[in-house]
Parts: C-alpha cells; structure tokens; sequence
C-alpha cells in the first residue's frame, strides 16, 4: 500500500513552512451529506456477463448487482485500448485533444502534457473534500503506469483496495478499483505451457501471482459451449481462448463479490454509489485495439443505496440510451455535487434535463509499435469508420497480442487460404471509409458506404465526424514526433516551478508558475492535503508542487522555508 504521508527522512531534510488546513471538514461543515462513490472498473470485457445475457458467463455478484441497480446496454469507450481509454475517462475529455491517443505514450518516448485546464476527477473530487484512493493501474499517458509507483495529487492512498478505513470521520470518499483478471494477458496460455515470448512469460508470472486463492472460483468453461462471432473461424486454439477468458470473468466476479462484501460489511453499503464496468472490450483478436462494437461496448451497472436513488429508476432496470466513456466523468463528479469544468467533453447521463446523446465517438491511433489512425462515429443504428491509413489491415503482427495462441492460428489460416470471407476481412485492407447497419449487421462485416441505398446515411454520419472535429482538437493532426517535441522540448521533461510564498494576514499563500500545477500541504508527519487557498501560517509543514496530471515533473520539487518575521524565507532548494 502506497499512503499519502511524508516520509520521515524527507521530511527532516527538506520541510517546508506552511500550514495545512482540512479541507474535508471544512467542505463538509453545514453542508448536506454526500455519498460515497465506489468505481470498478475490469479489463479487457464486453458484456460477458449473465445479467447482460450471455448464457456461458457465471457472475452470480454481478447479477445480484444489476438486479440491485441499473444496467446501461449502450455504453462505449472511446478506444479500444486500455491507456487512451483511461486518459479519455479520467479528464473527461478525449483523449486526442490532450495527447493521450497514443498506446502508449511512454512507448514514443514522452508523457502526454495535457492543457493545463484539463483537470482529472478525481482531483476535483479531492478539492471538493473527499477522500480519494485506488488501486492497480493509473495508465492515463500523463504519469506512470502503476499505481504507488510514484506520489500523485489525484489521489490520498493508492495500491490499497478498500482504503475507505483511513479517511477522516465524516468524510465521503471515493475509490477506484482495477481488476485485472479479464486482462487479455489472462488469455496467452498460462504458466505450466512453453511461452511465446519473453512478455509472455512475464504474463505468465504476473497472472499466477495475480489469482493466487481465487482459482478456486473457476468452474472450467468447456471450449464446445462457447459460441463463437463469424469472424473467428473454428479453430480448437480460438475456443480454447475464448473458454479461458470466461474462466477469468468467473475470477473477476469473484473480486466484485469480495469488495461488496466488505462495504456491507463496514456498513457503508447504504451510503456508497457502486459503478461497474470496463476500460474497453474483450482482450480477443478484432475486439480490443479496434472501433468495432467488440472494442468498445462494454457493460455498465450502477446500484444506488435507497437515500441517493434518482427519481424513476427502480432495482433491475434498464437504461439504453448512448453513453460515453467521457460521460461517465462528468456524471461521477455530479453524483459527489462537483460541477464539471467546462472543457470536459461529456453530459451527465442522468440528469433527465441533459438531452440524449445522438452519437458516441471513438479513435485509434499508434498501436504499441505500429503507426495507425482511425475515427469512429456511432448512433443507435449505424457506425462509420475512417481509416488514415486504408491499406494497412487491423490484423496487422502485433508482439503483444500476437501471443494468443488464438490469434497465432487465425493467421496461419488466413496465409493458408482456409479463411471464408468474414474472417479473412480482419487480415484485409479496411479503405478509407466504411458504414456499418448495426441492426441488419451486428458483427459489423458488411460495409455499405459504397451501396447508393445508403448514400443520405454516408452524409450524415460524415457531417457527424465533421462537427466533432470542429469541436475537438484532433492532435494526431501532426506527426507524434512533433507533439512529443512540444511536450518535451529536446527530449526533456518539463519540470514543475518550484513554488513560492507570500505570507499576508497570518496567512501563508503559495503557487506554482507552471499552468495548472497542483499542490499538496502536509502538516509535520500527516497525510498531504490539496491546497486550495491560504493557510494558517502558525505550523511549520511540508510542501510539494506536483503537475503530475500535466506530464511534468514536480514530485521530487520540494524546497526548505523558515519563518523569519512573518515572511517565509527559502533556506534550501532541491529540483
């Protein structure tokens, strides 16, 4: 577990002058109570799950869950990759309007730099007065992969699944958990098999170390009941894989059922706005990585304690209309009361006075090695496709993914001609436009842009592209290298400035010149606060800018003050 307390070395050596105030209760004070918000997120899954109507999924605690709440049926990531995924989610806005498209971004040698009015939820929560933590990724292109794996402002703990115990009395919290037992590594054959790859053995170690003392939660799925789309063909290695991916939903089910447990358990069940859901689709050849509805549906349940229930919205229903990973922020920040800011992209998908979404929008741009650029609009009908690059097949060799033994036989069967028509079609060149019916074509394998029956439904869903362009900044206009050079001027990483004091009224002021900067107060040997304006200036405490959510460096940008006749004095600097 990553706690948010300075360490004691640290802070001997290099304290600072300044006063924390508590924000949380002071937020709180008078103000009427506020739910806790729980968010789930699992990997790599579409709506694999009972309550969604699959009749192979075993998820007894997910359908106790949806039969608690509410199941949204239309909701979509806007990509088909974990890392873009998740910088769209938690700025709300998508992610290529922040430099957040690539997968990823420290894979072309930068971090993203977001604008520095691009503020993360959970940040806001926090300033808000609520108790933050996570566990298991961060991956938002903007810091590191892992969570606790450096200090970050967005959150109060990390790497601690129900850390809700160490927030102040009173205070509401909210937490974020990531599974990862669905993770498409899950589905690479396990350990005991020869691996692949080095990566693949890498996975292999993790996975083993990852369900330690859940295995004993699989019921094996037999390959021969699973059904498979009719882009895949029949091939033992592709059922195989599919059978080992509901053994990891029945896992991932099982973690579900343990967290609900403890917050019923510590009688928060009653005061804790519960969300479950994805980062994007299946961990399976033509789902993850791709705009089809196989990379980006996923399922959605949210279950609200009776106090906290929307008018209108009783146990078990169902909610149909469109809704977008950039939604979804901006709807969880109205749940705790925060307004969003304005540069968010989304609508709050549950305030009966926003108009409903006409469509969802979604991007795929460098694949981990290979260069790439897609844009997806969707309605409830229809889907249309551009591609940037029309002769470059989405089934493309990919090191990471190509150790599916599923994906490893499509090919095979592909280079040997064994392939019909829609399987071939994921091997094949794309064109630059494609337009999908979804209700005459779920699979999305009939392209119709070309058919003159079509031609109005082409137009429309190109003004559609055409408007959301317009609106959002599209930074894959110009080469990732130049961004990359914008964010990080010769390679460097920008650095956070060092803050500044003003003491003025008995009260200490401080700020950063970098744009957006956050910065933390703790008091001698407490947890760190987020400063949101003047301080007592009667207790010596730490200090730390930190622009973490701006792709800078300001983690280790501490600096040592005195008080010397009420001014605040630098006595030592460290960058």
């Amino acid at each position: 577990m990553t706690s948010r307390r300075p360490a004691a070395g640290l802070v001997l050596a290099l304290a600072i002058f300044a006063a924390a105030s508590a924000p949380a209760a002071e937020t709180q004070a008078g103000a009427p109570a506020r739910p806790n918000v729980l968010l789930l997120v699992a990997e790599d899954l579409s709506p694999r799950i009972g309550a969604f109507g699959d009749p192979v999924a075993r998820t007894p605690h997910l359908d106790r869950l949806a039969a608690e709440g509410t199941r949204f049926t239309n909701v979509f990531t806007t990509a088909g990759v974990c890392a873009p995924s998740r910088a769209a989610l938690i700025l709300g806005r998508h992610q290529i309007s922040t430099g957040g498209q690539h997968m990823r971004s420290s894979g072309g040698g930068y971090l993203a730099v977001p604008p520095a009015d691009a503020r993360a939820f959970p940040e806001l929560l926090r300033a808000a007065g609520y108790f933050t933590y996570q566990n298991g990724k961060r991956d938002y292109q903007f810091d590191s992969v892992w969570a606790g794996s450096d200090p970050s402002p967005l959150w109060d703990v990390e790497d601690e699944e129900e850390a809700w115990s160490m927030r102040d009395p009173g205070q509401p919290f909210f937490g974020m958990t990531n599974d990862r037992a669905t993770h498409e590594s899950g589905v690479m054959p396990p350990l005991g098999r020869w691996p692949h790859s080095a990566i693949h053995f890498a996975m292999q170690l993790m996975q083993w170390f990852d369900r330690r003392g859940f295995t004993d939660a699989i019921v094996p799925t037999p390959p021969e009941r699973v059904t498979l789309p009719p882009y895949y063909a029949d091939l033992p290695e592709v059922r195989r894989d599919l059978a080992r991916h509901y053994d990891n939903v029945q896992i991932m089910d099982a973690r579900v059922g343990r967290v609900l447990e403890r917050l019923e358990r510590d009688g928060l069940a009653d005061e804790t706005i519960v969300v479950w859901t994805t980062d994007h689709g299946d961990g399976l050849p033509r789902a993850k990585r791709d705009l089809y509805d196989s990379g980006l549906k996923v399922p959605m349940i949210i279950r609200w304690p009776e106090r906290f229930r929307p008018d209108g919205r009783p146990p078990g229903g169902i909610d149909a209309q469109l809704v977008s990973f950039v939604d979804l922020t901006v709807t969880l920040l109205a749940m705790a009361g925060v307004e969003a800011p304005p540069g968010m992209h989304g609508r709050n998908f549950l305030d009966p006075t926003s108009p409903p979404r006409t469509y969802v929008f979604a991007s795929r741009d460098r694949i981990d090695e290979v260069e790439d650029r897609q844009r997806a609009v969707r309605d409830v009908r229809f889907k249309y496709i551009w591609s940037g690059f029309p002769e470059r097949a989405e089934g493309f060799p990919l090191a990471f993914r190509d150790n599916l033994d599923g994906v490893r036989a499509l090919r095979r069967a592909f280079e040997a001609g064994r392939l019909d028509p829609a399987q071939r079609r994921w091997f094949e060149a794309p064109g630059e436009e494609r337009l999908f019916d979804l209700a005459a074509d779920p699979h999305e394998l009939a392209d119709v842009s070309k058919d003159p029956a079509y031609a109005e439904t082409l137009a429309r869903m190109r003004a559609a592209y055409a408007a959301f362009r317009a609106r959002v900044p599209d930074l894959s206009d110009e080469p990732e290298e130049t961004m990359a050079a914008r964010f990080w001027p010769e390679g460097e990483q920008p650095v956070t400035a060092a803050p500044t004091f003003r003491v003025e009224g008995g009260r200490v002021h401080v700020a950063s010149a970098t744009p957006g900067a956050a910065i933390e107060i703790a008091r001698d040997g407490g947890p760190w606060r987020l400063y949101t304006g003047p301080v007592a200036a009667d207790i010596v405490a730490t200090v730390r800018t930190a622009a973490v959510n701006k792709g800078t460096l300001g983690l280790t940008d501490l600096a040592l003050y005195a008080v010397k006749e009420r001014q605040a004095v630098c006595v030592a600097y460290r960058d």
